[in-house]
């Protein structure tokens, strides 16, 4: 096993668990956002991701993955009565975002609990390239 292949393809996935964490992170900061630029509240972000085969010499394939992009969540977030609130409408309805902050909760452990388990593989393996490099002396 070729350990900077591992380590390669480690790092796509770490590099997309990182991205995972920082959507969530915006989702859950605008979880209160009734007004966005766009106009309306704010809509939650969703990552997608993809693998990608890697060709190499030898005709090995490696597979790694990516964000294959950030989607907006189509579906419409609660309607709440506060007829105080300056984005209410005419009946005293505030569109609110539809994130749930139970579910990003769980999405922010989940791409945590993934990025641990990443970085811990790139330690393994650097510490079995250390090892290597001490029976070789």
């Amino acid at each position: 096993m070729n350990l900077i292949s591992a380590v390669d393809i480690t790092s796509g996935a770490l590099a997309a668990q990182r991205t995972r964490l920082d959507i969530v992170a915006q989702n859950i900061a605008n979880a209160q956002t009734t007004r966005t630029p766009e106009g309306g509240p704010y809509k939650r972000q969703i990552v997608s991701f993809e693998t990608e085969l890697l060709k190499r010499i030898g005709g090995q394939n490696l597979q790694t993955v990516h964000i294959a992009g950030v989607t907006s969540d189509k579906t419409e977030g609660e309607r709440v009565q506060n007829p105080q609130h300056p984005d209410a409408d005419k009946d005293g309805f505030v569109q609110m975002p539809n994130v749930n902050l139970a579910f990003e909760m769980v999405d922010l452990i989940t791409a945590s609990r993934t990025y641990e388990a990443n970085l811990s593989v790139v330690k393994n393996a650097r510490t079995m390239a250390m090892k290597t490099l001490e029976i070789g002396k």
